[in-house]
């Protein structure tokens, strides 16, 4: 009998007990081992970032088992599905979660750890040397103390750019096992240059068929590749860009949405409210004034 893949719920995570959250973006815990895990496969809707200090992890990630001992970390990307998780009795680490739209608002303008962080996709688990462990216990401390901070008028701006500092050096981690790695994969090649693509043309180019044109490679034959690395098709990651940038220009930004909608070469506005309204449920107007 097939499961149901549920999705999996980072707002459940929030309570946790000795857990501490900012808004619905951010949670980290010390105690995941004390956390309740399903029994049942979950397809991922947040990134995870764990790091094992004690004991033994075993799970499955897309039906491939993983095991995980002290020293590793794993990063967990969405849409990945994770299921028969089980921990060994003296198991202890650190897990951050975040949502994906938080994860590419800090990353945003930073292609180099975009790029990087792709690889993790294809290799979760990785090993880290004394020192980076002691960089990452620091990096989840500061952290969760600035998350705690509640008199702090700039928490959340300080918590963005915390994260930011981690992940370059979460980067030059994964840049040292990328470089002691096999070499890479034509696929993995594909989609990293694809996302490159989509980094600096995503406000002007939204076509499949242009993307492939690029790479020089057949519309079908790309999507396969993006599909089979990323569990993503090339329109969903074209749209998220374009998403997260409507949704930064709509917060952050006292841009009309007529300026919006020339910036980012859609036809008109109402195009881009139905376009907006499908992929975030509430018109832009709306979502400016939630």
């Amino acid at each position: 009998m097939k499961h149901i893949i549920k999705e999996s719920d980072l707002n459940k995570a929030k309570s946790w007990s000795k857990s501490v959250y900012l808004d619905d973006d951010l949670l980290l815990t010390e105690h995941i081992n004390e956390a309740p895990m399903p029994t049942e496969p979950r397809r991922m809707n947040f990134i995870l970032i764990g790091l094992c200090t004690q004991g033994e992890v075993m799970y499955q990630l897309d039906t491939h088992k993983q095991v995980i001992k002290p020293g590793d970390i794993l990063i967990v990307s969405d849409r990945h599905v994770v299921d028969s998780y089980q921990h060994s009795k003296d198991m202890k680490g650190l897990c951050m979660m975040m949502s994906v739209n938080f994860f590419h608002e800090i990353i945003k303008h930073v292609s180099d750890v975009s790029s990087l962080f792709l690889f993790s996709r294809q290799h979760p688990v990785m090993s880290l040397e004394p020192k980076e462990i002691e960089t990452f216990k620091e990096y989840f401390q500061v952290i969760k103390q600035k998350i705690g901070d509640h008199n702090n008028h700039f928490r959340k701006d300080l918590v963005k750019t915390l994260l930011l500092a981690m992940f370059y050096d979460l980067s030059n981690i994964i840049y040292r096992v990328q470089n002691d790695d096999l070499p890479k994969a034509r696929s993995e090649i594909i989609f990293t240059r694809f996302i490159n693509l989509v980094e600096k043309n995503y406000k002007t180019e939204r076509r499949v068929g242009w993307y492939s044109q690029q790479l020089d490679i057949t519309p079908k034959y790309l999507a396969e590749t993006v599909k089979a690395a990323s569990r993503r098709t090339p329109i969903e990651w074209i749209n998220d860009y374009i998403i997260l940038e409507l949704r930064v220009l709509l917060k952050n930004s006292t841009k009309s949405i007529k300026e919006i909608t020339e910036e980012l070469n859609f036809p008109n506005q109402s195009f881009l409210g139905k376009f907006f309204k499908e992929h975030v449920g509430m018109t832009p107007s709306q979502f400016r004034k939630s």
